[in-house]
């Protein structure tokens, strides 16, 4: 039974006995049902607008240099299939990604519409940099511009610059994944990062961080607050960079301990 509903015939009960119970228990099922509809609708209107300024956002970016390489669109056409966009999905995906090359496109009303509809949800605005960042990097380098571009949309969004070094390097360690999730190249250097920290933190400092990082990206309450369906595995991939960091600085430190 519902809170709304137990309420309601608590209220009910104490106004008209057992009649009153059963109208209060009736309205206060209603108000849980309009409450739940609401709320699923919310989150649904959230994905879809995170989705399309995702790839709205990305043609900006990567269109930034002058030109959009191959490389670039190749990285998003892969990106509609790894998120299994299909049909009126992958075209509003098409759409919003050309809408952000054209020169009317504002950018920074886009990252303002990105932030509030999502509340400022920062591991929800950490995945939305990160797709950026991958798109940037399809050719194999950053352009000047493109990093100039990449700060602005972060400080749009609330972020540092030393927050985006922190996706960066999360970026990195997942190209150095190896086979069973193992991390077969990521920098000592970069596991920090990844996990916000200076070499110099205390252990217990190291695990507070961990712990906290890995609540916050977890895929199911990325996606009540309004993470899309389909990014579900990037945010799977998001804790396995966080898991693989902690597990290099912890078997870092075991080895020189001992």
């Amino acid at each position: 039974m519902s809170i709304a509903i137990l309420i309601g015939a608590v209220i009910g009960y104490l106004f008209g006995k057992l009649p009153g119970l059963l109208i209060g228990a009736a309205i206060g099922w209603w108000i849980s049902r309009k409450l739940r509809s609401s709320l699923v609708g919310r989150v649904v209107n959230i994905q879809h607008q995170f989705l399309e300024s995702t790839f709205a956002v990305m043609g900006c970016v990567c269109k930034v240099d002058g030109h959009i390489t191959q490389d670039e669109i190749r990285t998003a056409e892969m990106l509609f299939d790894r998120l299994n966009l299909s049909g009126e999905m992958r075209e509003r995906a098409k759409a919003a990604f050309n809408r952000g090359k054209s020169p009317e496109f504002d950018l920074d009303a886009e990252v303002e519409t990105v932030r509030r509809v999502t509340g400022g949800q920062r591991a929800l605005l950490q995945v939305f940099l990160q797709v950026q960042l991958a798109a940037i990097a399809a050719d194999g380098q950053m352009h000047p511009a493109e990093h100039d571009m990449l700060l602005r949309v972060a400080r749009g969004l609330g972020f540092s610059e030393a927050e985006i070094q922190q996706i960066e390097a999360m970026l990195r360690g997942g190209a150095h994944q190896g086979a069973g999730g193992a991390s077969s190249g990521q920098s000592l250097e970069d596991a920090y990062r990844v996990l916000g920290l200076s070499e110099d933190a205390s252990d217990a400092e190291l695990k507070r961080a961990y712990r906290k990082l890995m609540s916050e990206n977890h895929p199911d309450k990325l996606a009540g607050k309004g993470l899309p369906e389909s990014m579900r595995e990037m945010a799977k991939e998001r804790t396995s960079e966080i898991s693989n960091a902690y597990d290099l600085i912890k078997k870092t430190r075991d080895q020189r301990a001992g």
